[in-house]
């Protein structure tokens, strides 16, 4: 099957050889053949696909592909959401030798234009109607795109377009092919050399076109046989898969290191059902972003608030036994018999239960990333029972350079950098990385490369700072970092992450460059603040006239004036205001990953802002 090259030696048992990423892939489908790759809910009934299964389709696809002249070097675009159908495009673009380039479900026609052209696809997959519409719009400024193919034709049956298929139409094509054509699917598996680019993963437009960070087939094979050292997981585990395909955590950390692990994937029914589905599937390991560990506090906190006063006691108790044993544990201390035996009361009466509600009572360990995170949550999920362990990186390193130790939890830091990657400060304070998972560079921008990458170092734009123990510590953004009119330096992300602790608040924006004072913008979370509102009575017909409720605007009022009371004078909050639009990851103001866009906000609500400085 793998001709003449060797397949690379696999560091541990469980661990797939492989140097690129259908080599791997092709490999588990032989190994492991009748275990499961993946569920998906359908209809409500959670359905299984063994790798045999899936390594049958990524095949169909690849030799469907080659069979309409899709060339080893050529890539192909995916816009869908979530799905297993995303997953199996991408391994047949993969095994057929092309490159593999994501599109967000949410991005508009002219953006799904800008990114086919600037990758030159030559073919398009969709997912279904919508997102065919948004094709066909901008079609005519898309001249590379040679097919469109589509997942779900439902809505579809009486398209009549020759350059749109279905996707079991080039399943079709592909069988065929490959039977007047033994052999081929082999060559083409081998087709790409461990340093050819594998795939695109756009970053965010916000100060300019998005950038396409190329990523070889040795930098994602590198990034994720180095997870293995720090993230242990293996055949028994289970993972959900809710971000965005085209994200750099849910592509290499979710999809590529479970199929090297043999992790089974859980892809859930939409965004919206992520709640429901991880008490369903009470996954072993749990990635996300922070966003989603605020929500899960802010459920429990609410849910307590509405508990009889003895659950409300019993809740409290054994969240401080359980904050005094995870204080010692951070300290590298045991706690005593007594305390031990108390906890064990705490978490077999309470602890245990509230991790169920939130479906985390069968993680050996959290992750979270993307984004800075509350070091009170961090101690909060410890407490819990579970550690919670931060990491750190970006697209342009295969999405993870550091990551918190097993046992050694530092609530705070990013963790240390693993033993085959390198971090270093800059003399300006910006944290650089080194190793064999840095990117290619972007794509058709050699200037963004080189103001990049320089001496071989990746210069990340974060601001930062290593201790003694080798742990990261990210203040902020280099961008971000605000000085006011008197000349002080603040880092905004501190403070927002204090203010999203809070189960009313669902994001901030601290303002205050060159500015006399620091204001704030801030999203409330519209499902606690509505039940806040009914509970006291207080009238409301829309969102926005929930935001200009007096009461509302007290409530965050002393949300803020918490967090005021942690840091110095010139670092208080002196005025807020409310987003009145409910945002959702199809507003300009989110990243796919949920955070509110800086930059944006202060164009788009700039009226809003000078407000606070009249």
């Amino acid at each position: 099957m793998h001709g003449q090259r060797p397949i690379v030696a696999s560091p541990a048992p469980h661990l797939l050889p492989g140097d690129t990423i259908p080599c791997m892939f092709w490999n588990g489908v032989r190994i492991r053949a009748d275990k499961i790759l993946l569920r998906e809910k359908e209809f409500g009934i959670w359905k299984s696909v063994t790798w045999r299964e899936a390594g049958q389709v990524a095949r169909e696809i690849g030799m469907g592909l080659a069979a309409l002249g899709f060339a080893p070097g050529d890539t192909a675009s995916i816009l869908a959401n979530t799905v297993k159908e995303w997953l199996f495009a991408d391994l047949g673009v993969l095994g057929a030798g092309g490159v593999s380039s994501g599109i967000y479900p949410t991005d508009a026609a002219a953006q799904v234009e800008y990114l086919v052209n600037d990758s030159s696809s030559s073919f398009l997959f969709v997912e279904d109607d919508e997102q065919l519409d948004k094709a066909l719009e901008v079609r005519s400024r898309m001249p590379g795109v040679r097919t469109i193919i589509v997942f779900d034709m439902e809505g579809l049956r009486d398209l009549d377009d020759p350059q749109v298929i279905s996707l079991d139409r080039l399943r079709e094509i592909g069988r065929e092919f490959d039977m007047k054509h033994p052999g081929f699917w082999e060559e083409r598996l081998i087709a790409r050399r461990p340093e050819d680019l594998a795939i695109l993963i756009y970053t965010s437009g916000t100060t300019g076109k998005p950038k396409g960070a190329m990523l070889s087939h040795a930098n994602v094979i590198a990034a994720v046989r180095g997870y293995a050292d720090y993230m242990p997981q293996g055949e028994d585990d289970e993972r959900m898969a809710f971000l965005p395909m085209c994200h750099v955590g849910e592509r290499v950390m979710g999809c590529y290191f479970s199929m090297l692990t043999g992790t089974r994937m859980n892809f859930v029914e939409n965004p919206d059902t992520v709640p429901e589905n991880v008490r369903e599937i009470a996954p072993t390991i749990f990635a996300a972003v922070p966003r989603i560990w605020e929500k899960f506090y802010s459920t429990v906190t609410i849910k307590v608030a509405e508990a009889t006063p003895l659950e409300r006691w019993a809740y409290e108790k054994a969240i401080a036994i359980g904050t005094r044993v995870s204080e010692l544990r951070l300290a590298g201390r045991r706690p005593s018999a007594g305390l031990a035996l108390l906890h064990g009361l705490a978490r077999f009466l309470v602890l245990t239960n509230v991790r169920k509600l939130i479906g985390i009572h069968r993680a050996h360990y959290l992750i979270t990333g993307a984004a800075p995170i509350s070091p009170e949550l961090v101690r909060w999920y410890l407490a819990l029972g579970v550690e919670m362990r931060e990491l750190w990186g970006q697209t342009e390193c295969s999405c993870m350079t550091t990551v918190m130790p097993a046992g050694r939890i530092k609530p705070g830091t990013v963790g240390r950098a693993p033993d085959w990657a390198d971090v270093k400060v800059s003399p300006e304070g910006e944290l650089m990385i080194r190793g064999p998972h840095v990117f290619m560079g972007y794509l058709n921008q050699p200037e963004k490369t080189a103001e990049t990458v320089r001496d071989g170092w990746l210069y990340t734009g974060d601001v930062g700072e290593i201790d003694a123990e080798g742990f990261v510590k990210i203040t902020d953004r280099m961008k971000d970092i605000i000085i006011t009119a008197g000349g002080k330096n603040i880092t905004p992300s501190e403070w927002e992450n204090q203010l999203k602790f809070s189960p009313y608040i669902t994001d901030a924006v601290v303002i205050g460059d060159r500015r006399p004072y620091l204001t704030c913008l801030v999203m409330i979370d519209h499902e606690n603040v509505e039940k806040f509102a009914q509970d006291n009575a207080i009238p409301f017909s829309s969102y926005a006239s929930l935001c200009r409720s007096e009461p509302v605007q007290e409530l965050i009022q002393r949300e803020i004036e918490k967090v005021n009371a942690k840091f110095a004078r010139v670092e208080q909050i002196k005025k807020f205001r409310l987003i009145e639009q409910k945002l959702t990851a199809e507003d300009e103001e989110l990243t796919p990953t949920m955070k509110l866009k800086r930059k944006l906000v202060n164009e788009k609500y700039k009226e809003l802002i000078e407000s606070m400085y009249r």
